[in-house]
């Protein structure tokens, strides 16, 4: 018997994802409806059981609070699943009769769903629910320090699933989580695609394992309060965002910009909300407490209370405190505080007006958060358009709290847990990633035109016809009509001969109209 717990997590992700293949065999068969039946079952299942699975997950690593991880499990459990509904993943997804093109959604295959220590259990539900809507088989391979709530919450899913009819296998969690493991698990020959969430190590390793991933950069998101905004709302928005699981979201605020105008205002508001405002002595200890020599951030502090924040770093704040704030000079290595933090810690940034504003969210995002996530508050529409063509973020969001908007929560974009942030920060995708991420598109496509037709300059230049062409004749005898209606009998023409002829040249009017994409004429008869 195998003791050494990486040969045992080797060949544990070797057997598991061979189960989950074989599985996958039988489920590339299934049609739509019985996957839309299977993911239902597998989110009821998720949110009968997301308190208990938030209370353990709380438990197990230290992390956040079990009232916000409870939320995040029914953003993957309820509001993932309802945007998904009516989605097609499999077979015909949709035909193009005009451009003569079917497209067909095929399944990559075998999904390696790497989880995070601060949201094992969300991440869990969030990747096995996309995996298996896209008719792949996934296997979970959970952070070492999270993984008897990540296991157990594969369970949950895994049995809702079989009873619902899915094929034993398809859904695997590693049961002994190691390094060694989670790389066997991404370089096996039978995994089709890796969903990496977590540390900058594990996303490297993710794009160096030879296989297609999908992994997502560090967040170091700036909140922009503009003098059009409502004060008491924005403020209190960004402090719930900041709060929201102890800062453990990756799309979490890292920081107010706000005008120097506004700074007066901004911190009464944030005292009234019970935040507390570090003195120097406080920020310098916070700088050296939370962010480490290598400019990673202290495990020991992610998703820990204010409190225990404060005395981690030796003063003491009300027991009543929402989130630590501190008043920074400018933005980089001599600031450790304006770095991302993962913890109920924000950075404050006053600046003289909105242009600086700008430049100093464009700089934070520089620094350490490129491509992930920004937020401007703010009325006027002119300056919220700017803010959003200047910064580089994939999600710009708009008077919400930054994680409930980035995931879904309190916005549109799609629900997810995974944040692409675009070719900037290396990532594959800018996507909020879904389960069409997570399929190939096949596509079927008819000749329409000979190959020597398609060469001609005259054929380049047409544009294509969005359907048959009209029937000569029958448009002969529309015009015939719409002339008499409007009293151009025959007898008012020079001679009765030339009626064909002006119906020949209204009807080749028409035609050269269809054919350029021209508007109709009047009343939209299609006469000019």
């Amino acid at each position: 018997m195998l003791a050494d717990q990486d040969l045992v997590s080797i060949q544990e992700a070797r057997t598991k994802v061979e189960r989950a293949y074989a599985a996958w065999q039988s489920y590339l068969a299934y049609p739509q409806e019985k996957i839309d039946a299977i993911v239902e079952h597998m989110a009821a299942a998720a949110r009968a059981h997301s308190q208990r699975l938030a209370e353990l997950a709380v438990e197990e690593t230290g992390y956040g609070n079990a009232r916000d991880k409870h939320q995040k499990n029914l953003l993957a459990a309820d509001v993932l699943p309802r945007k998904m509904r009516g989605l097609k993943t499999v077979g015909i997804l949709r035909e193009l009769a005009a451009e003569k093109v079917v497209e067909i959604g095929v399944p990559v295959g075998v999904v390696a769903a790497i989880l995070p220590t601060t949201n094992p259990t969300s991440t869990a539900i969030y990747k096995s629910l996309i995996a298996l809507k896209a008719g792949n088989a996934v296997v979970l391979s959970p952070h070492p320090r999270a993984r008897r709530c990540t296991c157990a919450t594969a369970a949950v899913l895994a049995q809702a699933a079989l009873e619902s009819g899915a094929p034993q296998g398809l859904l695997e969690c590693l049961d002994t989580a190691t390094i060694e493991g989670t790389q066997a698990l991404m370089r096996h020959e039978h995994t089709s695609v890796i969903l990496a969430t977590g540390g900058a190590g594990i996303v490297k390793a993710a794009y160096s394992s030879g296989k297609p991933a999908f992994g997502v950069g560090p967040g170091n998101v700036p909140a922009l309060i503009d003098r059009s905004a409502n004060l008491d709302d924005a403020v209190a928005k960004v402090v719930a965002g900041k709060a929201f699981d102890y800062g453990t979201v990756c799309s979490s605020e890292q920081a107010i910009v706000a005008e120097e105008s506004l700074r007066d205002r901004i911190l009464a508001i944030l005292q009234s909300l019970k935040a507390y405002l570090a003195n120097d002595a406080h920020k310098a200890a916070l700088g050296r407490l939370l962010i480490q020599p290598n400019w990673t951030v202290n495990p020991q502090c992610v998703g820990q209370a204010p409190g225990k924040i404060a005395a981690m770093a030796g003063f003491t704040v009300p027991a009543e405190t929402s989130i630590i704030c501190a008043e920074v000079g400018g933005v980089g290595k001599q600031y450790p505080l304006s770095a991302e933090k993962l913890s109920p810690v924000l950075s404050l940034h006053f600046v003289k007006d909105f242009n600086a504003a700008m430049d100093t969210c464009y700089a934070l995002l520089k620094f350490g958060g490129l491509g992930h996530t920004a937020v401007i508050h703010a009325q006027d529409e002119s300056r919220i358009r700017e803010f959003a063509l200047r910064m580089p973020a994939m999600r710009v969001l708009v008077n919400t709290p930054a994680p409930h908007g980035s995931t879904g929560i309190t916005t549109n974009v799609f629900p997810a847990m995974t944040l692409g942030c675009g070719a900037a920060a290396g990532n594959a995708t800018s996507d909020n990633i879904g389960p069409l991420n997570l399929i190939n598109v096949k596509r079927l496509a008819y000749e329409v035109r000979g190959a020597e037709e398609a060469s001609r300059p005259e054929a380049r230049a047409a544009a294509p016809r969005s359907g048959p062409s009209p029937d000569r004749s029958a448009v002969a005898a529309s015009v015939e009509r719409y002339l008499a209606a409007r009293g151009l009998s025959r007898p008012s023409l020079a001679s009765e001969s030339m009626l064909p002829h002006v119906a020949a040249e209204v009807v080749d009017r028409f035609l050269a109209r269809r054919s350029s994409g021209s508007p109709p004429g009047p009343c939209g008869s299609g006469f000019g």
